[in-house]
């Protein structure tokens, strides 16, 4: 492996969080595809190990959860018949659940958005929580079962149902159709109504979308293996979480939320693989 100093590395990952692409980061730093996907890789692995160890017990009181919608290898219907239905070819969602106060991004999971992703999903975010919380998911109906089967009755749950209107009529549209409006649903417990929103996992998509060039939609960087894909979602979520102060709070979510004490620099992130986590 072509080994880089601490420096490049630090702008390898540098480029990599605001968005670019491999290759432009190939361009941008004067490093090999494969060495930067091998960096990708040893990173993610390790943002997602501390992360996983340190986002616990948390002071929690209003969780909105979404699902983001990207795909590997190919688009679905390019897929080959032979590799149909096999996670990492075609469609993946990426499950992630946010802290309306602290901006703080629990947890996630990359997947398939079906009933056993659900669970999974919500177990881990159930593990992370030091006390009762207020959850908001949209209309998706396998959360129903998946957070009854994980919190039981410990939970003030509220789904926001979305309504859209007619499709476009041009078939060369590649987003939903026009939202008209959104009604809130009372699951379990006792939500507050003013509080039922998703409004802040909505627009964590669009920073994800903003900050991985994987997730673009049209794009032409999308992941070639599913693994290349967590790595980076692993990355986006400690930058955001530890090192990206929110402009809203004047400090990074994990700050918010009593997980760190001070602003993360990229070279923290970088030297965190050098430890053993």
């Amino acid at each position: 492996m072509n080994k880089l100093n601490l420096d490049r590395r630090i702008k390898v990952i540098a480029a990599l969080v605001e968005g670019n692409s491999i290759r432009a980061t190939c361009r941008m730093t004067g490093a090999a595809k494969g060495t930067v996907i091998r960096l990708l890789a040893e990173i993610g692995k390790t943002c997602y190990m501390y992360q996983y160890r340190n986002l616990k017990n948390l002071q929690s009181r209003r969780i909105q959860c979404d699902e983001i919608w990207s795909f590997c290898y190919a688009k679905e219907k390019n897929v080959p018949e032979e590799k149909q239905g096999r996670l990492g070819y075609g469609d993946v969602w990426t499950w992630t659940a946010i802290d309306a106060d602290t901006k703080l991004v629990p947890n996630w999971l990359v997947g398939l958005r079906d009933a056993g992703y659900a669970f999974r999903f919500m177990r881990n975010l159930q593990a992370r929580l030091a006390n009762r919380v207020q959850l908001t998911t949209d209309g998706h109906r396998v959360y129903l079962n998946a957070v009854e089967d994980v919190f039981g009755a410990d939970i003030d749950y509220a789904m926001l149902v979305k309504l859209y209107g007619a499709e476009p009529e041009d078939d060369r549209h590649y987003s939903m159709a026009k939202c008209i409006g959104a009604e809130p649903h009372i699951i379990q417990g006792n939500p507050d109504p003013t509080k039922i929103s998703t409004s802040f996992a909505e627009r964590q998509n669009l920073t994800m979308r903003m900050s991985m060039r994987r997730f673009t939609r049209l794009t032409n960087g999308f992941s070639k293996k599913i693994e290349n894909l967590e790595h980076a979602v692993a990355l986006h979520f400690m930058y955001y979480n530890f090192a990206r102060v929110h402009k809203t709070l004047g400090m990074t979510p994990a700050m918010a939320a009593g997980i760190s004490d001070h602003i993360w620099t990229l070279e923290e992130i970088v030297l965190l693989a050098d430890k053993n986590f």
